[in-house]
């Protein structure tokens, strides 16, 4: 029976590090956006009994594995995984095995031991079988290649986690979020619960445990409901994809001005200290050839220009009121799961990505988890004001298609004609969105104390890539 075993490690104490697996969001923050969905969350944390669903999307994962037939209900499609915890020694190990799912057999066990100095080291024992199937080496070969990629993208997330929180230090803190299903918000809502920080989502429809239910498009939030918090996040708007019509534009703005309008004067009236609010760089115009765009520079002209000013003057009523305030002015966020990124993995991975723009354009950028730790950071320090949320190094379209290439191991020499960006977004869409080319400086941040885990371009693509 084959086993596949890797060691971890990291400069923290065991019972740190053991601790940060016990805690809600760990699952999350250790599995690659898109790569797999908890159908049903952990029942009892990592105690044994504790039972997991779990659906594999991945597209190169799922197919090497057999997919499980779907029992009824809706979800997510790809291969269906149920897990039990069958071992627990606090401080020292778990254990996962497979009840159902596309192995004859699985085993993980997570091994805790001291390392030199006071860290900790992370044993990864996988003992599995293949189904009958999947005869041969090659499959063996191929999803140990995709452990082993696994693997080392859980042992950067979590060392990068725990520095955070380290350089942190803050006491645990009640954190209000909006927009917590989204991209960032997901990952934004684990990285804090996994930090030891409770979390309490805003939601639309019927509220949960730690869910409050409000109508932004009404401007209804109780301020009852949400007395208590530490800091409110306000992640809420409808998404930008999808194709410039009037109805479109309508919608990215009402539901941006709405949300943060409703959550701005509950939030006084709350008496809740400090608001962190999503923006993003669109603020600066499209076009500013030539410049360094920092927090203080003029605002530009267009569309997404005239959203993002409206959007941070939305938050009016809590900087009136003294509430601390920060606007987040988000880059380009670089995921696999989705964004710009995404739909540009399939024409690399054929052999026919390029640039998406002018060659000499920059283009500002930032990974999806140093973005979620931009978020937290700033929530959870003194900071406020604006701040550019975008990585220390932009790049050139040139450099930014030819870097995506070198890590796909593939050519990068066939621009992207505009007309199928075009399509997707209108000749509006594409002319705000493709069509840009903002050098922003992260500076401000940098001054305020995050620290970028991936800093370059190179280092950021593998690792959401798993490369």
């Amino acid at each position: 029976m084959p086993v596949f075993e890797r060691d971890s490690r990291y400069p923290f104490p065991r019972e740190d590090v053991f601790a940060w697996h016990t805690r809600p969001g760990a699952f999350t923050r250790l599995t690659p956006p898109g790569m797999a969905t908890e159908m049903t969350p952990l029942s009892d944390g990592i105690q044994v009994g504790s039972t997991a669903d779990i659906v594999i999307s991945h597209p190169l994962v799922a197919s090497l594995l057999p997919h499980v037939p779907r029992r009824g209900g809706s979800g997510p499609v790809g291969v269906r995984w149920r897990l039990r915890h069958t071992a627990f020694e606090p401080g020292r190990l778990f254990v996962d095995e497979q009840i159902r799912g596309p192995f004859a057999s699985w085993r993980h066990e997570h091994i805790f031991s001291d390392g030199p100095a006071g860290s900790t080291i992370i044993t990864d024992r996988v003992t599995y079988e293949l189904p009958r199937v999947l005869p041969g080496r090659l499959p063996q070969a191929l999803i140990e290649m995709q452990l082993d990629g696994l693997f080392a993208y859980r042992e950067r997330q979590l060392r990068d986690d725990l520095d955070l929180h380290s350089r942190l230090g803050a006491t645990p803190r009640k954190v209000l979020i909006s927009g917590s299903s989204g991209t960032i918000g997901t990952q934004l809502t684990a990285l804090l619960t996994s930090g030891g920080h409770r979390v309490m989502r805003l939601v639309r429809g019927r509220p949960a445990t730690d869910a409050v239910r409000w109508d932004p498009a009404r401007g209804r939030l109780d301020p009852a409901a949400i007395a208590g918090a530490d800091v409110a996040i306000n992640l809420a708007g409808a998404p930008l994809a999808g194709r410039f019509t009037r109805a479109h534009q309508r919608r990215v703005l009402r539901s941006r001005i709405d949300a943060t309008a409703t959550l701005a004067a509950a939030v006084v009236d709350a008496g809740i200290p400090a608001l962190v609010q999503a923006s993003a760089i669109g603020v600066y115009g499209p076009r500013r050839p030539g410049e360094l765009l920092r927090e203080d520079s003029a605002r530009g002209d267009g569309f997404l220009a005239d959203v993002v000013t409206a959007w941070e003057s939305a938050a009016a009523p809590a900087v009136d009121a003294g509430v601390r305030t920060a606007w987040m002015r988000t880059g380009i966020v670089l995921t696999e799961s989705g964004g710009s990124l995404a739909p540009q993995i399939p024409l690399f991975s054929v052999g026919v990505g390029g640039r998406m723009a002018p060659a000499d354009a920059w283009l500002s950028w930032i990974s999806l988890d140093d973005a979620v730790r931009g978020f937290a950071h700033v929530a959870i320090t003194d900071a406020e004001g604006p701040f550019n949320l975008v990585a220390p190094r932009p790049v050139t379209q040139r450099v930014f298609a030819e870097t995506l290439g070198r890590v796909l191991h593939r050519p990068a020499a066939i621009p992207t004609p505009p007309v199928a960006p075009q399509l997707v977004l209108g000749r509006l869409g594409y002319d705000q969105m493709i069509d840009t080319d903002q050098r922003v400086s992260s500076a401000r941040l940098a001054d305020a104390g995050l620290w970028f885990a991936q800093g370059t371009l190179s280092d950021a693509l593998r690792h959401v890539l798993m490369r």
